[in-house]
Order: structure tokens, then C-alpha cells, then sequence
């Protein structure tokens, strides 16, 4: 792509070096993948700055260097753009490089702590039903349609985002469903996206490692719904106090769903069971495969999202009775004994709070719950100790494990969770390191008519041990020892 045709883009406020035009070769943030005639794009990152790869980028053959700040050595041969702020230009040239792809699809975002992967996926599984081509870009996988693309974050960086998205139009894709993590918010990694829609799940305490403050992390949050256009619809959780502040500043047509209360679209639970769910949606009942007070919210806003997006409402109902649930999301199993157990991605106290919950609900006081859970390394360590305390509240026996550790110790963060517990609740509490004879430990406490709930990894097929990540997947484990 000729560079002038690129820079249209993006608010140029000064530009230094070569001044023709030439054809760009490629768009890149990674100094070590330039090659000749490429544009770098110098981004300040929360642990490297772009800045200091500059001089080396041109070493490789930059053709262009985007920045915010001109390097001390201008070389004649290399176009120097200056910008405000490279983060949001890269995102912008990224749709440019590409064709701006997300015009060409109705795209739309879900932010928020807990329901993201779920309600992303349900969408796009919507629009397949109805018999469109669709692309899902999420935690668990990226889809072009029915194809499978690994994924390694919940928001990919721009240039992936786009690259993504272009083949999902080339694919013939209409429709595309993506999650909105707050790091990407943040890090303006959906600049120069177009969205036709957004989705406010909950917020919760998360991420504290990087946000530092639950205000931080709401504002994080919000500045997706501040970013849509005037064009498209914002939906948010009236049951979520924050529910409202995502609306505040936003240009969007503004909806609302609820569970509680008087809403656009109205949800409401008529009977649940562990395996389904008899759910109201605007007074039309329809019979579900999810269980659940959170999944009732999060099949209410899907509900809502589909009929904003324009399809019927019959046929919107007709789908939603045929979703399935989303790999490692309250994932049932169950042994020819007569004892369940569940696996989900609950990795935050709240996320615990509304799984336990659940499963207490329908087993009533008199059913046994025993919650294998631990907690990550590396990442906030704050809710450790609420984790436990909020499992061992709801659980008759828990057993604390190794989640994740990355580059702590697993008693060290198994200790710290044990810090959340009373005297009462270390007497039902036992401490088994590995995760595997854990779940183990957990199926033979149980008896016909027991709950098992495994949380805290769901859909991960692997634990991270000082920079390796080993196989390993809860689903796989409950099932061996349930012979399932």
C-alpha cells in the first residue's frame, strides 16, 4: 500500500526524513519482525517502550517509523511520522493496512468481568443458526466462521484483530462477536474498529495487578461504550450498579436487560435444573440448555442483542433454545453413581459466589457442594484469601490447589488464600498442591447425589510452571475419575 494512502488514517502532527511517497511492504509494533519497507510503529507499552527499538528498526529496513516522540538521528531515507498517540494510530493504520474490515461486518463487542466469553460465543452461534457466516474473536478460540484460529489473549493486538477480521470478510463472514477486555480498552488495542454493537456484562474485582484501583478498571471498561458511534447500540446490565455509568457518555442508542427489574428486555428464571433452565424473555418462555442465574443474564443479553441486530424475535427464541454451552462455562458432568460434577472459568470471588450459588439452588441445603479451587500466579493477589473465604462459605468440603503458578510458588499462593479462612472453615478445608490428585480427592469424598465443582481454569488445557506450560484440562481429569 502506497504510504500516503496508509497515513489517511491517522492525525500526522509533524513529519520528519524521507518525504516522497513509496510503497509500504507491511505494519508492524515488533522492531525484530521489520524487514525492507515496512512501517514501524514505535508504541509505548506498559513494560517496553516501541521508542527504544527505533534506531534498530531502521537497521532491518524500516521504509516508515510512526511515533510520538521524533528520535535524535533523523535517516533521510526513512519517513518519520509523529502522531499523538501511537497506540490508537496503530490501530488505525492496522484497519486501514487491511481494507477497514469491521465496516464491512455487523461487529459487536462485550465487555465486562464475568459472561464475556459466553456471550460473545452465543452470538456468534446465533448467527450461524440462523443460517449466516459469522467470525468470533474470544478467550477460548477465534473462529473464521467454522474455522479454527488458536488464541493466546482475549483481545488480540490490532494488527491481528484486523488481519482476523479481513479474512472473516474474505471468508464471506456478515457477523462477528468479539470480547472487550479492559487491557484492550486500555491499551486502545479496538482503535479504528467500527462496532455496530456493545454489550455490558457485570463488573467485579479483577485485574488489580494491572489497574490498581476498581475505578481504574470501571473506567478501563467504559471507554469502549465512550468510543461507539452514534449509529450503533449500547446494551448494559441493569442489575450491575455500574450498569448505568457505561451509558453515561456514549453516543450509542442506549438499551438495557435485567433479570430484576424493568428493562428493554426482561429475563426471568421459571425453573432450572443442573442440566437447563425454563427462561422468560419478555414474557415468551423458552426452554434452555444453561443453569444458572448468571447464564439467565447472560441468554437475556445475547436475546437482546439479537433483536437490536435486527433479527426476528421467533427466530432469536427459536436459536436461543439450541445454544449449548461454551467449552470449560459450567460444564456438567456426571458418573453412573448419581455424583455431578462441574467445571468452569470461575476465577474471581464474584464469578465463585454466583457458580456456588447456582448449584446450591438447585440441590437445595441438604446437597453436599465440594469446590476444588485455587487461584493464579502472578496476577492479583488481593482476592487469594476472598476466593477461598467465599468457597469455603458455600462449599460442605473445599480443597485449595495449584491453579496456574507462573513464576510463584504454589504453597505461596495456596498460604495466601488460607489467610481468607476462619477456624471453622479450616476444618473443612483440605490443602492438596497437585491439582490433579485433588480432583482426585474430591470424587472419592463424594457420594451419590454429591456437587463437585472444579473452578478456575474451565476451558484451559494446561498449567503455566515457571514459564512452561504443561498439559493439563479439569474436563479431562473429572471425567477419568468419574469414568465417564
Amino acid at each position: 500500500m502506497q504510504l500516503e494512502q496508509l497515513l489517511k488514517a491517522v492525525k500526522t502532527v509533524a513529519r520528519e526524513g524521507r518525504q516522497d511517497g513509496f510503497d509500504a511492504t507491511g505494519l508492524t509494533a515488533d522492531s525484530r519482525a521489520v524487514s525492507e519497507g515496512m512501517v514501524f510503529v514505535a508504541v509505548p507499552g506498559v513494560t517496553v517502550d516501541g521508542h527504544k527499538y527505533i534506531s534498530g528498526a531502521v537497521e532491518r529496513g524500516a521504509g516508515a517509523v510512526v511515533c510520538e516522540r521524533m528520535p535524535e538521528t533523523i535517516d533521510p531515507r526513512v519517513a518519520y511520522i509523529r502522531v499523538e498517540s501511537s497506540a490508537i494510530a496503530l490501530g488505525q493504520l492496522a484497519s486501514q493496512w487491511y481494507g477497514n474490515p469491521s465496516s464491512k461486518l455487523t461487529l459487536v463487542g462485550v465487555t465486562g468481568t464475568n459472561g464475556k466469553t459466553t456471550t460473545a460465543t452465543l452470538y456468534y452461534e446465533m448467527a450461524r443458526l440462523l443460517g449466516f457466516k459469522a467470525g468470533l474473536l474470544s478467550t477460548v478460540c477465534n473462529y473464521i466462521d467454522s474455522r479454527p484460529v488458536p488464541t493466546d489473549h482475549t483481545t488480540p493486538d490490532p494488527i491481528t484483530i484486523n488481519r482476523l477480521l479481513a479474512e472473516m470478510v474474505e471468508a464471506g463472514c456478515t457477523y462477528a462477536a468479539m470480547e472487550v477486555s479492559s487491557h484492550a480498552a486500555h491499551q486502545h488495542r479496538i482503535a479504528g474498529l467500527t462496532f455496530a454493537g456493545g454489550i455490558f456484562t457485570n463488573l467485579t474485582r479483577d485485574h488489580m495487578d494491572y489497574h490498581k484501583t476498581v475505578e481504574a478498571y470501571l473506567q478501563a471498561k467504559k471507554m469502549f461504550f465512550d468510543g461507539l458511534p452514534a449509529e450503533a447500540w449500547a446494551l448494559t446490565n441493569a442489575d450491575d450498579k455500574r450498569g448505568a455509568v457505561m451509558l453515561q457518555n456514549t453516543r450509542a442508542r442506549r438499551y438495557t436487560y435485567s433479570l430484576r427489574s424493568d428493562a428493554d428486555f426482561r429475563g426471568r428464571i421459571v425453573e432450572q435444573r443442573l442440566d437447563g433452565t425454563l427462561l422468560s424473555l419478555n414474557g415468551r418462555e423458552v426452554e434452555t440448555l444453561f443453569t444458572g442465574r448468571f447464564n439467565a443474564c447472560n441468554l437475556t443479553a445475547v436475546y437482546g442483542a439479537g433483536v437490536l441486530t435486527g433479527w426476528p424475535v421467533d427466530d432469536v427464541l427459536r436459536c436461543i433454545s439450541q445454544l449449548v454451552p461454551v467449552a470449560g462455562r459450567f460444564q456438567t458432568f456426571r458418573s453412573a453413581d448419581g455424583v455431578t460434577a462441574i467445571v468452569d472459568y470461575a476465577h474471581t470471588p464474584d464469578a465463585l459466589v454466583n457458580v456456588l450459588d447456582t448449584i446450591r439452588e438447585v440441590v437445595g441445603a441438604q446437597g453436599e457442594i465440594i469446590t476444588v479451587v485455587g487461584c493464579g500466579g502472578n496476577r492479583d493477589a488481593g482476592k487469594r484469601p476472598l476466593m477461598a473465604a467465599e468457597s469455603a462459605r458455600r462449599s460442605d468440603r473445599l480443597i485449595l490447589t495449584s491453579d496456574n503458578p507462573r513464576f510463584e510458588e504454589p504453597e505461596a499462593i495456596i498460604a495466601d488464600m488460607e489467610a481468607g479462612l476462619d477456624a471453622d472453615a479450616r476444618r473443612k478445608t483440605l490443602h492438596i498442591t497437585d491439582r490433579r490428585e485433588a480432583i482426585r480427592t474430591a470424587v472419592a469424598l463424594a457420594r451419590p447425589g454429591s456437587v463437585i465443582l472444579v473452578a478456575g481454569k474451565g476451558h484451559e488445557d494446561y498449567q503455566e510452571v515457571k514459564g512452561v506450560k504443561h498439559h493439563f484440562d479439569d474436563r479431562e481429569e473429572v471425567k477419568r475419575e468419574l469414568g465417564v
